[in-house]
């Protein structure tokens, strides 16, 4: 039986719920109310410095243990939070090390994606409760495995879609539900960011300061070079570590869009067309070839029934990048556009930020805004305090299904990546793509878009994924199944990520 069935995660919660009111406050055996929760934070070199500044700036909590394979970084972390809270943090390479510590009651993790799941349940065996970033899994098995994981631990697990925290989201979420912009069951995802080239695909030397082989953790090793010139970052436009901006800023906007539709489940259909574009003009080298391997250019395509979602990714040029009803919707005609738009049938919701909605109506006035952010990390102290799963804002299983939103997208586009296609054929196939949305429409403003950005279609065509057919429930393509591969991944010897059925 799946783990996504809803009738047993609501029973299984409410026996969680009964047998934790019993447990201590959080994980480690006789804290009490009065006394410091002990985090530790694994990766602190990008997003893990906000994570350990959440924590220094909850009085509950205390920041006993680092984990990070950059030593450099971890001794400056390490120094930066002994001078804020005047206790010297335990720095640690391996994660598994750290776990084994009495003195540690959560986990939070900002790894690169590749190590998110593993990482998040190896804290969870270990009897922490674990904070773990955006998308909460690398592939969908992961996921599954996730949750699996935090309910046999009756361990809390919440994900970093920090959106579900915002008050101005809520507002906007809870407008929609009373019916504020009438019936409305089409949403669109945006991701209008400009990425740069990462640069030329190449063999790099291994930073000395990086123990490399905790690094790769669940991915493959090798030895002695990688393959891209900027170490860290940079991962996440190779899909061997990463998801692309689908995988990486996509989780917040599709997990608001589902949030806001009410869906509760997975697409029943996906597709996907795009490519990594547009780099050769820029580099004015037809024979340039970047390091990334993930869709820079994607639309993607995920139908629920009587409910539709549309994800649009652009990592170029972002000037004058909309249409006339984008534009307006957002209150701009250039820069970044990043946030979700429903479509009622008296009205628009737009997320722009985290603290930031607008609500208009079909004549795109103005009819309420919403304003204000939240504490997601203090949300997750709340719910290791109270052991209650439904305290969390961002519960494992949403962030499974929001990730899965993107894993779900991106395969279909390793799967046509080689499926060159011209516009007029693109076209064509879209008019058999039962939508929500004007596919018709979403295309030419695509490819305007890399038409300004001196995109050559006729020497860089656009690729076009296959329509996946997907089952919800057992988690599995039906109509593809050499798609199904893309659901795992094969594992490092110590790495191994465990099955749903094997936590």
């Amino acid at each position: 039986m799946s783990v996504l069935n809803r009738r047993r995660f609501v029973k299984t919660a409410v026996v969680a719920g009964a047998t934790f009111s019993v447990a201590p406050a959080v994980g480690r055996a006789g804290v009490s109310a009065n006394e410091k929760v002990g985090a530790c934070v694994v990766g602190v070199n990008g997003r893990g410095s906000s994570h350990i500044g959440g924590w220094l700036s909850d009085a509950r909590t205390e920041v006993r243990a680092i984990v990070e394979v950059d030593e450099d970084v971890a001794e400056k972390r390490a120094s930066e939070i002994e001078k804020s809270q005047g206790r010297r943090p335990a720095v640690y390479s391996d994660m598994r090390k750290a776990f084994e510590s009495t003195d540690i009651d959560i986990v939070s993790t900002a790894t690169p994606n590749h190590w998110h799941a593993l990482t998040g349940i190896w804290a969870m065996q270990a009897g922490k409760d674990a904070y773990v970033e955006k998308p909460v899994c690398h592939n969908i098995m992961e996921g599954r495995a996730m949750i699996a994981a935090a309910r046999k631990y009756g361990r809390m697990c919440q994900v970093g879609t920090q959106c579900r925290s915002s008050n101005a989201v809520q507002q906007a979420v809870d407008f929609i539900a009373a019916g504020g912009i009438g019936i409305c069951t089409f949403a669109r995802g945006l991701c209008y960011k400009r990425r740069k080239s990462i640069n030329p695909l190449g063999d790099y030397e291994i930073p000395s300061n990086v123990d490399y082989n905790l690094w790769c953790g669940p991915a493959t090793y090798t030895d002695p070079k990688h393959t891209r010139q900027r170490f860290h970052y940079d991962w996440h436009w190779q899909r061997h570590y990463g998801n692309g901006d689908l995988g990486n800023q996509g989780p917040h906007q599709t997990d608001i869009a589902r949030w806001g539709l009410g869906i509760d489940t997975h697409p029943s259909t996906i597709l996907t067309y795009g490519g990594r574009l547009g780099y050769q003009a820029e580099r004015n080298d037809p024979n340039y070839v970047d390091a990334g391997d993930t869709g820079n250019t994607e639309v993607s395509i995920y139908n629920y029934g009587d409910k539709c979602i549309v994800f649009e990714t652009r990592g170029l040029s972002v000037d004058d990048s909309a249409d006339e009803e984008l534009n307006k919707l957002f209150q701009s005609t250039s820069g970044n556009k990043i946030g979700v738009v429903f479509y009622g049938s008296e009205g628009y919701v737009v997320q722009k930020g985290y603290r930031h909605c607008i609500a208009y109506d079909k004549d795109m006035n103005v009819i309420q805004e919403f304003t204000g952010g939240g504490d997601h990390f203090g949300n997750f102290i709340d719910a290791c305090q109270s052991r209650k799963v439904e305290d969390l804002n961002a519960d494992v299983r949403d962030g499974h299904l929001s990730a899965g939103v993107s894993h779900l997208g991106n395969i279909s586009y390793y799967m046509g990546e080689e499926n060159h296609v011209n516009v007029e054929a693109l076209s064509v196939a879209l008019e058999n793509v039962v939508s929500q949305d004007d596919n018709q429409a979403t295309l030419q403003r695509t490819i305007k878009h890399l038409q300004q950005s001196d995109v050559d279609l006729e020497m860089y065509p656009v690729s076009l994924g296959p329509k996946l057919e997907f089952d919800p429930e057992r988690e599995l393509f039906t109509n593809n199944p050499a798609a199904n591969q893309y659901l795992s991944r094969e594992y490092r010897k110590g790495f191994e990520c465990p099955s749903a059925d094997n936590v």
